[in-house]
Order: C-alpha cells, then sequence, then structure tokens
C-alpha cells in the first residue's frame, strides 16, 4: 500500500472492486478509465467519495497522492511538488473556500498538473459552481471540471454493499443475519461497514460465526461498555 503525502495512508478496502456503485456506475466508470480530464466529484458525506479517491490512487501504477484538504493544521504549501505524481486526490475541497492562500495553491496546482499530465481529482459536498470562492480565476479552473453527482445508495443497495464488504472479508452473511443488522441498527452505510468490521472481529476472537443471536449478544455488550 503506497504511503501518501503527509503520512495519509490509503484504507486497504478502499478499491473501486469493493465499492457497489448503485446510481454511480458512469462515475465508476469515468474513475477507471485513463483520462488526465479533471473531476469533481460532490456529494453527501458518507456517499463515498472519500473511497472512491483512494481507490483512484490504488489503482494508479504510479506516484499517488491523497490530501485531505479538511486537515485545518496543513499550510498551502504543503501542495508544492504533487503535480509530479500520476495521480492526485484532493479531498474535502470546499473546506478551501475562502481562503486566498489555499485558492492560489489550488490553482497554482491545477495549472501544474495541466502541463505536467498528472490526473486531478477532487471531491466536496458541493459543486464548485455552488461554493464561495474569491479567486476568479480558480472559480473558473474548478467549474471547468467533468462534474459527477455521487449519489446515495438506497436501502437495497446498501445492503448490497454490506453484503459485498462480507464476502471480501470471507464473511457468511445468510440473509436472515442481514436483515437484521438492517432493521436494527443505524443504516447509513459507513456506519454499516464499521459495524460489520468490528462483528466480524469479535466472531473471530469468539470463534462464532455471525448468527442473529451473537449479533444481539455483541449489540447489548458494546451499549453496555459505552461510557
Amino acid at each position: 500500500m503506497k504511503q501518501l503525502a503527509l503520512g495519509v495512508r490509503l484504507r486497504a478496502d478502499a478499491v473501486f472492486e469493493s465499492f457497489w456503485p448503485g446510481l454511480n456506475g458512469e462515475i465508476l466508470a469515468a474513475l477507471r478509465a485513463p483520462s488526465a480530464a479533471p473531476l469533481w466529484l460532490w456529494g453527501a458525506s458518507g456517499s463515498g467519495k472519500t473511497h472512491l479517491l483512494q481507490a483512484v490512487c490504488a489503482a494508479a501504477g504510479g506516484p499517488a497522492a491523497y490530501f485531505p484538504l479538511a486537515d485545518s493544521s496543513v499550510p498551502p504549501a504543503a501542495l508544492l511538488g504533487l503535480a509530479n505524481c500520476r495521480v492526485i486526490c484532493l479531498d474535502d475541497a470546499g473546506a478551501a473556500a475562502g481562503d486566498l492562500s489555499w485558492e492560489r495553491a489550488l490553482f497554482g496546482l491545477f495549472n501544474e498538473a495541466c502541463d505536467s499530465g498528472a490526473r486531478l481529482v477532487f471531491a466536496a459536498s458541493s459543486a464548485p459552481r455552488q461554493l464561495p470562492w474569491r479567486l476568479e480565476d480558480w472559480r473558473s479552473r474548478a467549474g471547468a471540471c467533468v462534474i459527477y453527482h455521487v449519489r446515495e445508495l438506497d436501502e437495497t443497495g446498501r445492503a448490497q454493499a454490506l453484503k459485498l464488504r462480507a464476502a471480501q472479508r470471507g464473511i457468511t452473511l445468510p440473509a436472515e443475519t442481514l436483515e437484521y443488522l438492517m432493521k436494527r441498527v443505524p443504516r447509513d452505510l459507513p456506519s454499516l461497514l464499521h459495524l460489520l468490521d468490528e462483528l466480524d472481529e469479535a466472531s473471530l476472537a469468539a470463534q462464532r460465526r455471525l448468527t442473529i443471536p451473537f449479533i444481539r449478544d455483541a449489540l447489548e455488550k458494546h451499549v453496555d461498555t459505552k461510557p
């Protein structure tokens, strides 16, 4: 796994093969296709934007950088040199809106990436023209990206994503167990996937299968141990 800028490490499970597309098949195809066109993904928290950005880096086949702009402790100068990478993925890009130093840094990186042929992929909660940029040159560049709206999965899609994660972890997840999880725990996808990972670790430690009684006991213990 690539060690990226600023000590950020790609999640081992953040690959294209572990992403259930739902209504986002066109986005997945665009990200997997070889292209230097800059892309801008926007959508709600938990819709899978970070997963997709890290998957692009994992599939780059060369130097790649995943950079979360929401980290306020990092200076704009941290973007210097990133254009030498084959792929540059900038998460939480909207966090830079209104900060001239960051907007100038993004404008400079955009131009350098275009010159070097590096691929740029941005992710944010909003489309670029909906963000309060101050630097008009950067507003123009951001708006020139190919823009995709990442759609959240419906209940059926979340169930399919959970089944996919289970299969990749070698977990047997019977239909009744899946139904139990979907009905009794938070239904947003990040929470479901995190819970599945925790249940898998608990089942391995206890040497038990993920049956409904085991999950019920594990959830009760989790509630009892909360501060």
